[in-house]
């Protein structure tokens, strides 16, 4: 009788070959199964050598990205006679600190950085949140040339704009003003962060300002108690990217700040190391220091970095 079953088997045909295929093959996976058949490695599975390469590349770059850091530390706790001695600290010192901190202006410099620093995020998440929130949820006339003017500044890099923006300066008698810088970072943090809002607003549903309309909320009043505690990840990015764009920039706090009383961190930092001095040993402290806020920023911010910084790839 012909059987009306499904039959039962350690082998199955091949459409390829039409002939008979071991099920260890089948089964997939790696090495050899039973009987001596090969395995065939599945799909996403790495063999010892690809693993063994993968670990060995990120151990490399781990060394890559903490070996400069930890040399810098390493070098500001050495003797300025031993600043370029390549052997760790033999004799440990906190001159180097003492000389930053009491016999330079240095604190005079992490003043006017600070107050650089505070007025630029705090206006640059508020300008860029409320920019990114009404391109998101309004259209207005211009609306489209305004996001493509943020996006065209992008494009110029940093050292072509020095010259024209410091005659810009000039005329509005903003040189050695920190209104001048704090300006000067609103130009480079808004562009950028303004777009990353209105990615990350795109993602939150509109009824959550619907049902605030109806509630009897204005447009702002929406936007500043339902929808910007929902926007906290793009905040944070938002937050975190004006903070460094004003503590770790150089061209135009140098360009624009003479006098070493008007002077943020990033100016003062080359006091230390110039054509006339080498104190290398001054510069490594002060920089550890200069450290140690973006650090305690960055870890604030971080556990919303991720979460911030892929808001927009997906719409809801």
């Amino acid at each position: 009788m012909k059987s009306t079953g499904t039959t039962t088997g350690t082998t199955t045909p091949d459409p390829v070959t039409t002939g008979p295929v071991p099920a260890a093959v089948r089964k997939g996976g790696g090495g050899t199964g039973p009987g001596g058949a090969r395995r065939v490695r599945g799909r996403g599975e790495r063999g010892p050598l690809a693993s063994l390469g993968l670990h060995a590349g990120l151990l490399l770059a781990a060394v890559v990205a903490v070996f400069p850091p930890l040399w810098l530390l390493v070098t500001s706790f050495k003797p300025k006679s031993d600043a370029f001695t390549t052997s760790l600290v033999e004799n440990f010192t906190f001159a180097n600190y003492d000389h930053v901190l009491n016999d330079t202006e240095f604190l005079t410099w992490f003043g006017n950085s600070v107050l650089v620093v505070l007025v630029t995020t705090v206006l640059g998440v508020f300008i860029s949140a409320t920019t990114g929130y009404a391109v998101s949820r309004f259209r207005f006339p211009g609306m489209r040339p305004l996001m493509w003017t943020l996006l065209i500044t992008q494009m110029f890099p940093m050292a072509i704009l020095i010259v024209p923006l410091y005659n810009l300066m000039a005329q509005l008698g903003l040189l050695n003003q920190p209104i001048g810088l704090i300006i000067t970072y609103l130009t480079i943090a808004v562009p950028f962060c303004a777009w990353m809002m209105k990615g990350f607003f795109d993602t939150i549903p509109v009824a959550i300002d619907e049902s605030g309309r109806v509630d009897g909320l204005n447009p702002f009043g929406t936007f500043w108690r339902l929808i910007l505690p929902l926007a906290k990840p793009g905040i944070a990015v938002t937050g975190f990217y004006s903070f460094v764009t004003a503590w770790a920039e150089v061209a135009y706090a140098s360009a624009f700040m003479t006098g070493e009383e008007n002077l943020t961190l990033a100016g003062g930092l080359q006091t230390f190391v110039n054509q006339y001095t080498n104190d290398w040993g001054s510069m490594t402290a002060a920089a550890v220091i200069i450290a140690v806020p973006a650090m305690i920023v960055f870890g604030f911010a971080q556990r919303h970095l991720v979460a911030g910084l892929t808001a927009g790839a997906t719409k809801s």
